[in-house]
């Protein structure tokens, strides 16, 4: 999935929109703000590793014996972490993995006890038969850029062969790929300490809500006992775009962002691992906001997509960067600009890419939201969740 196409225009936009909200007595404090300078190695570091990885797997299907229990589980699985499948492998290979395995969870920003995160799979399922009929695939590690036209695959003599990343080859692939939900998991973990040790996610809530919204819909008066209201996600679609067949689902996490009782702009990161493919209709229940947490009720959401080189860690000292300059003027203030702005540049070529944004969601909020790009549809409504 690929959303950045127009990212300059919808930035453009975007800071209209905040400039109009400071033009009418909304302030940011201090000197315009800059994302914090980060390098590019993250991204780099994780292509270098699948490389290693699939190089040293092309390598070890010259091996008859190995090369069929490959296909063995690989067919029966669909996909397997490459660590798993190293264990009957020999030492060389298993320390080549484990240390490729390694350097992806470093240059993601994730602890060493995330586990395993490469993992081995098929290319399409038009390949299955050719790999069950015993020919000897090739390996390629997945493409990190949607815009890629072309990707390298490696045969069991190391030589290169170029595949067109629209087109599937007839020859069956190994690809060496991020398991991107377990790593987007681990990393939304990592994302929420990082932002509450920059104080973005305060821990003050609200006293305890009305069972009765005022402004929301007559049908959400039926709840009733102590609680808290939030707008939940009753469905959701991405607009249509080509993906390469190299590269697996899209692994999409959205930023709430908005003012927390304590005046301080607050991040709430939101995981949505059931969005895989754009095109597609979802109806998750998914809660987006906890109005508990914020001062007004109104809040923003950026939406994302996370690709192979993010580095949570960077990113919360990123979002923070900017965000901590964002002063309360006792009035809300649009801040889906200035999540965009904390986002360096090289993230839009192959790391996460802005997927759409939602202004101003308010608590009564109930029907269908537009994404402000276009490329996002949600239907949302105010819920009350009881605490007994």
């Amino acid at each position: 999935m690929r959303h950045h196409r127009s990212r300059r225009r919808g930035v453009v936009a975007c800071i209209a929109a905040l400039v109009l909200a400071l033009s009418a007595g909304q302030a940011v404090n201090g000197a315009p703000a800059t994302a914090a300078p980060i390098s590019g190695a993250d991204a780099s570091d994780v292509a270098q590793a699948k490389e290693q990885a699939a190089r040293g797997l092309a390598r070890s299907l010259s091996d008859a014996a190995w090369r069929d229990h490959v296909r063995r589980t690989v067919l029966s699985s669909g996909e397997v972490a490459v660590t798993t499948l190293a264990e009957g492998a020999d030492r060389q290979l298993q320390a080549k993995l484990t240390e490729a395995d390694r350097r992806v969870a470093a240059s993601k920003g994730l602890p060493a006890g995330v586990g395993s995160l490469l993992r081995l799979r098929l290319g399409t399922d038009s390949m299955r038969a050719a790999l069950a009929a015993g020919a000897t695939p090739w390996v390629a590690a997945a493409a990190s850029d949607d815009g890629t036209r072309t990707a390298t695959a490696y045969d069991s003599r190391g030589r290169a062969h170029a595949l067109d990343t629209r087109t599937p080859p007839r020859h069956p692939v190994y690809v060496v790929d991020i398991d991107g939900a377990k790593a987007l998991a681990a990393g939304i973990e990592v994302l929420k300490e990082q932002l509450g040790r920059y104080g973005l996610t305060s821990s003050v809530k609200a006293g305890p809500a009305p069972s009765v919204m005022s402004d929301a819909p007559a049908a959400s008066s039926s709840a009733t006992g102590s609680g808290f209201w939030t707008t939940r996600i009753t469905s959701v679609r991405l607009s249509d775009d080509e993906e390469p067949w190299i590269k697996g689902n899209a692994e999409i996490y959205t930023l709430v962002t908005g003012f927390g009782h304590d005046g301080k702009v607050r991040v709430d990161p939101v995981d949505m691992p059931y969005l895989d493919d754009d095109g597609v209709t979802y109806h998750p229940n998914q809660v987006l906001v906890n109005w508990s947490l914020y001062k007004y009720n109104l809040a923003d959401a950026v939406m994302m997509e996370d690709d192979d080189g993010t580095n949570y860690r960077n990113l919360a000292k990123a979002i923070a960067a900017v965000l901590l300059t964002v002063v309360d003027q006792g009035a809300y203030i649009p801040l889906v600009s200035a999540v965009l702005d904390a986002m360096p540049d090289s993230w839009w070529t192959d790391d996460d890419d802005y997927v759409d944004s939602w202004y101003t969601l308010a608590r009564s909020d109930s029907g269908v939201r537009k994404g402000a790009r276009g490329n996002g549809t949600m239907t949302v409504q105010p819920y009350f969740v009881e605490q007994f």
